[in-house]
């Protein structure tokens, strides 16, 4: 048994290894193909950190709380028994080795142990979990729809298996230490086999059977390591097996991820690059065709090396998909399916970039000039309706345990589209003219950037006009384009200003000198465009001596915090929702309950929007204010906050038609209406919009109640303010009449002596 051991232990680790060496080879030479990647190495320390948060804790795997705690356990237990499979070598030749000092150290026997029993239950029902959400059953509601699963549930097996086996071979070593006697048996105790001593009973015992227990080690070991060695064979012939290398190159990943605080890689777009270097419009200007022709991604080695690094880690858990607010209204686009292409693409592709031209086949020739996007007929390795379908709202940014860059990667390939192939949806074609001429995508014309403020009672400060530049007033009021152009946008607008007129706070705008923020723009790919507009608003922020600004559009919001920093200006930028919660809070602004005469309170739910909430963690603010409204109850949406259900209008998508599948507003307002709220409260003219869409088709199909709408927080908040107050009771007649004083009757000094002696 020993040598037969020996032999196919080691003929299997012979074939492992060096077909491992080079696999690991092969992706190295991948990722280095990529271009370069910017600020990924600064502040190794808080990445590291990082790294053992993610890792060691599992705070990205917990978003899934139950699945996430039984994956610890199987993490763990792939760490630590690592260790064990290392010491199965020495075993084959002798049964009793252990590593030194620390294979008889009690707490490692410990940790060995609980791990090994806890990785196989805890594997056991991450099995029956995917087998109860087979695609086969449930379609595109899987979340493993598209994934390789008999990969996955070979790596499942693996984990079982290496997991159990620690117990029963301690369970054969504590028979056999036992059987030796003397020092032998005094570590034969239950302390030091907390576990494995039960499995003990699996085997014989007695100095008998000494050389059984030595051959069930030996065939233990064997077990171990060649099991091992098939997993290691199993992977190295599958270089895109992404939920085995995981493994290895989550850790890489995730310190290399594009925040070195730790968050996740969304709030602004990343810029855009071009060999390394960010490139802005004094650069574009001057760049030759070849190198023009290489703005944004095009083909799969236009990607960073962490681009590539990102495909490699995909996991194909389908957490991404199971959120993505394309993919659940029957739409092409799925992250995990994106990642997942682009990989057998790089890894199909690049090292076909190293054989000479004249030696290619017709099939390498194919593979190298397909093109990146493009529908069947073209062979694309991306259809364009899976790149124009996604909302930019990083739902998939912010489900993926191992900090993959979704958002950025399909942006820039939209800014190859739109820059270079000029290959974009038509409806764009509106809003890129409108933004260009007029700076708006409504295409108005500016002088009426104002009309808003028509019929308010007081005076909206504009600079240039009423003040000079922002050092007179606190605030720089951003209206933004649906502010000043939308009507239901407009209420808004009219709303936080009236209660910042209230509140004692000074403010004043921009007027006719404001122009689009580009959100639009560069969501859609056009960066130049957008250059241009961040680099008109970025000026007159500076010569209007700009410091502070808040802004009632969460994407107008989050351009200005996040990226126009890129543009040499620091601002502090809040949501109005935040400015008004402060001065709730400072008693500057007072909720009025309602009276008898006035309305009942109503039931209120909210609305994250995708760019306040999981783009910048602005979650609380707009529900502490809707819960100090006197009189309403709040109603909170299943889909809320991290995992809020996005309306559809991220990623410019507010600007073309929705001709796939249903449409998202429209599913999200199906959720808001059935919390049987009366009102709809978002913070966004974005979101207000296309809730307010869906809402009037539900209404009249009979399926919303017509006295339901769609308002802002904002405006909810100022009809708690102006309320009049509850008048005092009027008194009756009797409570009017002044009381009568009691009468004191005077006591002579008689009465006192008659008192006294009685």
């Amino acid at each position: 048994m020993q040598v037969v051991a020996i032999v196919i232990s080691f003929v299997l680790t012979a074939i492992a290894v060096p077909m491992v060496s080079l696999t690991v080879a092969k992706m190295l030479k991948v990722l280095r193909a990529g271009q370069p990647a910017v600020g990924r190495t600064d502040q190794p320390v808080a990445r590291a950190i990082t790294v053992v948060k993610e890792t060691l804790v599992h705070t990205r795997m917990l978003q899934w709380t139950w699945v996430g705690v039984l994956h610890w356990f199987a993490f763990a237990a792939f760490l630590v028994l690592s260790t064990a499979v290392a010491a199965a070598f020495p075993q084959l030749f002798n049964p009793e080795w252990t590593i030194p000092w620390l294979g008889t150290f009690f707490l490692y026997e410990w940790v060995a142990e609980v791990l090994g029993l806890l990785g196989t239950l805890a594997i056991i029902p991450l099995i029956v979990y995917r087998l109860r959400n087979l695609p086969s059953k449930k379609g595109r509601q899987s979340r493993f729809f598209g994934s390789r699963m008999w990969q996955a549930f070979f790596v499942e097996a693996m984990v079982l298996l290496e997991s159990a086996a620690i117990l029963f071979i301690r369970g054969a070593e504590y028979n056999l230490a036992q059987a030796h006697g003397g020092h032998h048996a005094d570590h034969a105790t239950g302390f030091h086999f907390p576990v494995s001593q039960f499995f003990g009973n699996l085997y014989p015992t007695g100095h008998d059977s000494i050389g059984t227990l030595e051959n069930i080690i030996f065939a233990i070991a064997a077990f171990k390591i060649s099991s091992a060695m098939i997993w290691l064979i199993v992977i190295a012939t599958n270089i895109t097996m992404g939920v085995a290398w995981h493994r290895f190159t989550a850790w890489f990943n995730i310190f290399f991820k594009r925040e070195s605080d730790g968050s996740t890689a969304l709030g602004g777009l990343t810029p855009l690059y071009l060999n390394g270097e960010p490139i802005d419009m004094e650069k574009m200007e001057d760049l030759e065709e070849e190198d023009f022709m290489k703005l944004g991604v095009g083909k799969v080695e236009d990607f960073s090396w962490k681009g590539l690094l990102d495909f490699t880690t995909c996991t194909e858990c389908g957490r991404c998909q199971s959120q993505c607010p394309a993919w659940n209204t029957e739409k092409p686009l799925s992250p995990k399916l994106v990642m997942m292409g682009l990989r057998e693409h790089a890894y199909t592709k690049i090292p076909l970039l190293d054989i000479p031209e004249d030696q290619r086949t017709e099939e390498q020739t194919a593979e190298i000039e397909r093109p990146l996007i493009g529908d069947e007929s073209m062979y694309g390795v991306i259809d364009p309706d899976v790149l124009w379908s996604c909302t930019n709202c990083g739902a998939c940014v912010q489900q993926c345990p191992v900090d993959i860059e979704h958002v950025d990667h399909i942006d820039n390939m939209r800014r190859y589209q739109v820059l270079v192939e000029s290959n974009f949806p038509a409806e764009l074609n509106n809003i890129f003219k409108g933004l260009e001429r007029k700076g708006n995508p409504w295409n108005m014309a500016p002088r009426d950037r104002m009309k808003w403020a028509d019929g308010l009672d007081f005076e909206v400060k504009q600079v240039g006009a009423d003040i000079e530049d922002f050092d007179e007033v606190e605030w720089l009021f951003w209206v933004g384009c649906a502010g000043a152009y939308e009507d239901r946008a407009k209420k808004t607008t009219q709303a936080v200003a009236e209660l910042l007129n209230m509140a004692g706070v000074t403010f004043g705008v921009l007027g006719d000198g404001e122009t689009c923020t580009g959100d639009s723009a560069r969501r859609s790919g056009n960066e130049i465009l957008f250059q241009q507009l961040a680099m008109q608003n970025t000026e007159v922020f500076k010569e209007m001596k700009v410091k502070k600004v808040v802004s009632t559009c969460a994407h107008c919001f989050n351009t200005l915090k996040n990226e126009y920093k890129e543009f040499g200006i620091e601002l502090e930028v809040v949501h109005h929702t935040q400015l008004l919660n402060r001065l709730v809070r400072e008693g500057k602004l007072t909720p009025v309950a309602p009276t008898d005469g006035q309305a009942a309170g109503k039931t209120i739910t909210y609305h994250d929007p995708c760019f306040l909430g999981r783009h910048n963690q602005v979650y609380e603010a707009p529900r502490e204010l809707l819960n100090v409204i006197p009189g309403a109850s709040f109603a909170e949406m299943p889909r809320s906050k991290e995992r809020s259900f996005c309306c559809g209008a991220g990623g410019a998508r507010m600007w073309m038609e929705e001709t796939i599948g249903s449409r998202i507003n429209v599913n999200r307002t199906e959720e808001a209406v059935a919390t049987g709220a009366d009102q709809i409260a978002t913070g966004c003219p974005f979101c207000r919009v296309m809730l307010s869409d869906g809402l009037t088709l539900k209404q009249s199909e009979g399926e919303a109640r017509e006295e339901v709408e769609v308002i802002d927080v904002a405006q909810m908040l100022l009809a708690a303010v102006k309320r009049e107050p509850e008048p005092e009771p009027e008194k009756s007649v009797e409570e009017a009449a002044p009381a009568e004083e009691p009468k004191v009757e005077e006591k002579t000094p008689a009465d006192d002596a008659t008192e006294s002696n009685g």
